[in-house]
Parts: C-alpha cells; structure tokens; sequence
C-alpha cells in the first residue's frame, strides 16, 4: 500500500514523501491516526497545491517583512522622560513605550516582543534600538531620549 506521509514518521519517511508501507500498519496506524493518506493521485496533486500555496505565502509575507524593515531603517523616534541628576531617568525605557511610539509613528503595528534594547537605558542620550521581524530580519532604529 502506498501512503502520503502529512507529517514525519521516525523510521519511515518526512511530510510529504510517498512511502511503501505494508496494508495493517497503513490502515491501522497512519491512516487512523492521521499520520498519513492512501496516495491516490487526487490527494498528491491536492497535497502539491497546498505545499505551493504555502511556499507562495511565505514569498508574501517575507516580501512585506522586508518592506517593513527597509521603512524602520530610516526612522528616529524622540521619548521625553522626566530626569533627575546627572541626566538620570526617573525608570527606565521600557519596550512597551518604544512599541507605542513606534505604533504612532509607522503604519505596521510593532509588538514589543519584537524590539531588542541590549542594557537598560536609564540616562538621557541617543540609543540604536534592535527590531527583530522574523525570518532572520531585523531593523535598527534611532532613539532619543530627552529630559523634561
């Protein structure tokens, strides 16, 4: 019996190969269990449909991720914290006030899970703040920090 495997089997084969299997283990194992398909034709040239669907989404989606990073590039955003001596910030700058000027400024909403400060800034000055996309994308963007 020949099978479509939908997801890896240890000992047999990856998502997407056509394995030889014997008709109890197919049944009874990976068609119960939803580990795999009889490989008719229909349902390899629907499992070949849905793999380019998914690869054309990913070329999509990496597409805007790269027009994305390409508009954080050129962006300075300004923080006005309240300062005591020395320049010292009252706290510190948190990804979450980044995220938000970020938010009001660009059009694409930015998650602060996303956004990489290497040290705490707790002092007024100019900081490159890390913007992770995904993907192995990023963008750096420029910060500054001002006294009220």
């Amino acid at each position: 019996m020949k099978v479509l495997l939908l997801e890896n089997v240890q000992g047999l084969g990856k998502a997407g190969d056509i394995c030889e299997v014997k008709d109890g283990y197919g049944q009874n194992f990976l068609i119960a269990k939803g580990k795999a398909k009889l490989a008719t034709n229909e349902v390899i040239n629907r499992y070949k449909a849905q793999q380019k669907q998914i690869a054309q989404n990913k070329a999509l989606e990496l597409a805007e991720l790269k027009q994305l990073a390409q508009s954080l590039e050129s962006m300075e955003i300004t923080l006005s914290k309240k300062v005591g001596a020395n320049n010292a910030l009252f706290g510190a700058v948190t990804k979450d006030e980044i995220a938000h000027a970020l938010n009001e400024q660009s059009k694409a909403p930015i998650e602060k899970k996303w956004i990489v400060i290497p040290e705490a800034i707790k002092h007024t000055g100019d900081f490159k703040v890390e913007i992770k996309l995904g993907n192995g994308l990023s963008a750096h963007i420029l910060l500054h920090v001002v006294g009220q």
